[in-house]
Parts: C-alpha cells; sequence; structure tokens
C-alpha cells in the first residue's frame, strides 16, 4: 500500500508540472495578452505605454522563463494577481471553490446514496429490475439545462416554493438549503443513473455467488445478507465511478451554475481562460486536475481495503 502511495504521488506531480507547462504554452500562443485588452480598453494608452507594461509584468520576456518565473513563485507560495479581478488570484479562487464544493459534493452524496439504494432494490427483486433501468434511462438521457429549468418553473415560478437561483442574503442554514435545492436536485437526478445502473449489476453478479447462498442457507436475514455479504464486494465499481466525478467538484457544473446564477468554479475557469488571466486560469485548471487525481488515490485505496486480493 505504502508503495502504492508513494509511486501515486509522484506521478502526481510530473502530471501536474506537465499539464501546468502545456496550458501555460496554449495560453501563451492565444491572440492578445492583458497589455492588449488595456489598449483596446483605453485608447489614450501609447506603443511606449504598452511597452512599459510589458516589462513591468515580465511580458518581454521568453514564454519559456515566465513560466519557470510562475513555477518558482507557486512554489514559494506566491500565486499571483488575478487581472480580471485587480486582486489575487487566491482570493477570488477559494470563494469559487467553496461554493462549488458545497452544491456539487450535496449532489454527489444524494446521486450516489440513492442510486445505490435503487441499484440495491432492483437487484434483490428481480421484478423491480426493469424499473430501475427504465428510471436509470430517463434520468441520464434528460439534459441538465431542460431539467434545470423545469425545476425553475414548476417549483419557483408556478408554486413559489423555492428561489429560483443566486445565493442568499443571510448566512442562514435554512436559507441556504433554499437557494441550494433546485441546483442540487438538477445535479443529482442526472448522476444518479449511473450508480443505480452499477450498482444493481455489481449486486445481482454478487447475489449469485455460492457465499451468498451459503449465507441465506445459514438462516440470515435478506437484509443481511444484501448490505453485510454482498454490498462490500459490489461496492468497488461504484467507488471507482464516484473517485472519477470527484474532479466535478472542483471544475465545477458550468451549465447548471449559469442557469441557477450561482458563482462557482465552472463559470471562473471559463471567465480565466477567455479573459487571458494566467494566473486564475492555471490555478484553477491544477487544482481540479489535483482533486481528480487525489480522488483516483484515495479510490484506490479503498478498494484495496475493500478487496485486499488487489493489492496482491
Amino acid at each position: 500500500m505504502l508503495r502504492l502511495i508513494l509511486g501515486r504521488l509522484v506521478q502526481i506531480a510530473v502530471t501536474l508540472a506537465v499539464l501546468s507547462a502545456a496550458t501555460w504554452l496554449v495560453m501563451g500562443l492565444m491572440p492578445g495578452d492583458p497589455v492588449d485588452l488595456a489598449l483596446m480598453a483605453d485608447p489614450n494608452l501609447t506603443a511606449a505605454d504598452a511597452a512599459r507594461m510589458r516589462a513591468l509584468h515580465g511580458l518581454d520576456r521568453p514564454l519559456h522563463e515566465r513560466y519557470l518565473a510562475w513555477v518558482a513563485a507557486v512554489l514559494g507560495g506566491e500565486f499571483g494577481h488575478s487581472r480580471l479581478f485587480a486582486v489575487p488570484a487566491a482570493q477570488v479562487l477559494w470563494p469559487a471553490v467553496g461554493s462549488t464544493l458545497v452544491l456539487l459534493g450535496c449532489a454527489l452524496v444524494l446521486a450516489a446514496g440513492g442510486g445505490v439504494l435503487l441499484g440495491a432494490w432492483g437487484a434483490a427483486r428481480s421484478g423491480a429490475a426493469p424499473a430501475v433501468d427504465g428510471t436509470a434511462i430517463l434520468a441520464q438521457s434528460t439534459p441538465t439545462f431542460w431539467l434545470g429549468i423545469l425545476l425553475v418553473i414548476l417549483f419557483a415560478v408556478e408554486l413559489g416554493w423555492l428561489p429560483a437561483g443566486g445565493l442568499p442574503d443571510d448566512r442562514g442554514a435554512a436559507e441556504a438549503l433554499r437557494f441550494l435545492a433546485l441546483p442540487v436536485a438538477t445535479l443529482a437526478i442526472g448522476n444518479l443513473a449511473g450508480y443505480a445502473r452499477h450498482a444493481m449489476a455489481a449486486m445481482q453478479a454478487e447475489l449469485g455467488a455460492p457465499y451468498i447462498r451459503t449465507a441465506r442457507m445459514k438462516g440470515l436475514p435478506e437484509s443481511a445478507v444484501l448490505w453485510r455479504h454482498a454490498f462490500p464486494n459490489a461496492a468497488i465499481p461504484v467507488v471507482t465511478i464516484l473517485a472519477l466525478d470527484a474532479g466535478a467538484l472542483v471544475s465545477g457544473a458550468l451549465i447548471t451554475e449559469q442557469i441557477f446564477a450561482r458563482p462557482g468554479m465552472g463559470k471562473l475557469i471559463y471567465d480565466a481562460v477567455m479573459g487571458n488571466d494566467y494566473n486564475l486560469a492555471l490555478l484553477a485548471l491544477l487544482l481540479a486536475a489535483l482533486v481528480t487525481m487525489l480522488a483516483t488515490l484515495a479510490a484506490d485505496i479503498a478498494q484495496r481495503l475493500i478487496d485486499p486480493r488487489l493489492s496482491r
């Protein structure tokens, strides 16, 4: 296990280095830079002003030198300033991360929990399997933007039970939950399908195994057979999907955040890339990649704890 963790940490460091270099290169080759954008916004700036601004921000240096300087600054704990927001990049990044983690974290918990329960029900009762498959296909084929709009029309416009979007004015938990309800439901319903179908397929395979028949012959109740014996062995594919979805916790859900007017990582990454905000874009993309790789490592560790045979 220790060898797995150390080897994966080395892979994560190398991947982050390659990803940051590739992203810096792509953004550096994009037409225009922050100074060009400033010239377009203020026609009173002269060519001499532009040259001084490029020298001040290091934009007159070769691309690789600017990248190495950025790496040295990040390793020293200096993440630079956001050009779009005119504040330190970290000051913009962390509130967006927090908003996205709350939104997608709640959606992921509901989707995984509901999907596993639905899949277990379909596996335990043969007559329920078609209903579970139909529900999963319906949820999976429903576009997120369309579902979000329908929920807004029904619960915010017609019934008036929930706000259509935005953030609460106060910090009360009850009010925050009201503003979270519709976007969380939109994301959870769309992600529930994968968990339900994988959980049902894995549980059906385990329920036909010889050790399950032995457990039933011993007189164990069906709930104990299902959750104490079958589910731990069937959890491996569900854990894998959960780890892959965890990357979305930081990369954000751009469409859902736009529909419900919630500031988050999806919109932040889009604005930073389109606005040539190097510092903010790189930090956001690398943070998303880091969380995805750490979640994959956590899934590998969890799989080996569930099934020690994988460690051999």
